[in-house]
């Protein structure tokens, strides 16, 4: 073994430990991942990846690049109809490198082509749901990016596909590699801007009550973002009795992510039903308005929800009133 590998080995844990301590995922120093080879990661401004490997006798390396290349920073595919022929094989492929390749390509027909992936939409995102799978972070992080741009070219035309792209999304948002972490919080705000929120709501709603606390919190702010995006006659429509018994819910979840988002959502539906009251003319005075929403919340709650919820959306608005 040459003195560079051996060096490499010995350093392991300790860079190990840098990346994880790391304020925001960012590798600033390089990451060594001993598999088939050395893989060594650092941060630029679009975060290339490079590994090296020992060719047959173990005496040199070849080193190849895969980069983090945000979006703007895309550009077209070179070969339009070449890349797109062999598009789901590379991303079927069992070189790692290959499918990060693919799956940018799939970024740039997104961004540039979108009309092209129509037809193979749902195969493509069956592939890009097996990437979220791959244990190698590299491959996991390309198709998370991957996704947030999938979500922006075909908005609601993903929906027949959502199901098991979400879950790994909530997953990878509430895992501990932060630099994952970070890239799908940002493609789950991505899937709450571009998609419907009168479809993504009952998605989300199913996950709300699950097992790993984690996944609901994730699930409980993307569900929040998505009734603020209602406004006021989306949110009468889909039913404001519905809505806070599921805000109601999670403000005794166990993470405070999950009790912070129903929070808001409970200040956005008492916003609604009082503007909704005084839009009928049913109530006049701003005694009469806070008296009106005491009364519905404790006719669609049981007595200890509404009192929480009472107490939230009162504490709330006290202190916004005592605000300069």
């Amino acid at each position: 073994m040459s003195a560079n590998a051996l060096s490499d080995l010995i350093m392991l844990p300790e860079i190990h430990k840098q990346i994880e301590n790391s304020p925001n995922g960012a590798l600033h120093k390089p990451q060594v991942e001993h598999n088939d080879g050395i893989l060594k990661e650092k941060t630029k401004s679009v975060c290339p990846l490079v590994e090296t490997a020992p060719n047959g006798n173990g005496t040199e390396a070849a080193t190849v690049e895969v980069e983090y290349i945000e979006s703007e920073n895309l550009e077209d595919v070179e070969d339009l109809n070449t890349s797109l022929e062999i598009l789901i094989g590379e991303l079927e492929s069992k070189d790692w490198i290959v499918v990060c390749e693919a799956l940018n390509n799939v970024r740039r027909f997104a961004l540039f082509h979108e009309e092209l992936l129509c037809d193979m939409l749902g195969d493509v995102v069956s592939l890009v749901v097996k990437s979220l799978k791959n244990p190698r972070s590299a491959v996991c992080k390309t198709a998370v990016m991957t996704s947030a741009d999938i979500f922006k070219a075909y908005n609601d035309r993903i929906i027949d596909s959502l199901d098991p792209l979400l879950i790994q999304l909530l997953l990878k948002s509430s895992q501990d590699k932060r630099f994952v972490c970070e890239a799908a919080e940002k493609t789950l705000i991505a899937m709450t801007t571009w998609v419907s929120p009168v479809l993504l709501l009952p998605k989300l709603q199913t996950y709300l009550k699950h097992k790993n606390p984690r996944i609901r919190a994730k699930a409980s702010m993307c569900f929040c973002r998505c009734v603020l995006r209602l406004g006021f006659d989306g949110v009468e429509t889909y039913g404001i009795d519905k809505l806070i018994h599921i805000a109601a819910s999670q403000l005794s979840d166990q993470l405070p992510e999950s009790r912070e988002a129903a929070r808001t959502l409970l200040l956005e539906l008492q916003t609604v039903y009082e503007k909704s009251q005084i839009s009928s003319a049913a109530i006049i005075s701003e005694n009469q308005d806070k008296n009106s929403w005491e009364k519905f919340c404790q006719s669609n709650l049981s007595p200890l929800s509404a009192q929480s919820v009472l107490r939230v959306t009162g504490v709330a608005r006290e202190g916004l009133a005592s605000c300069p």
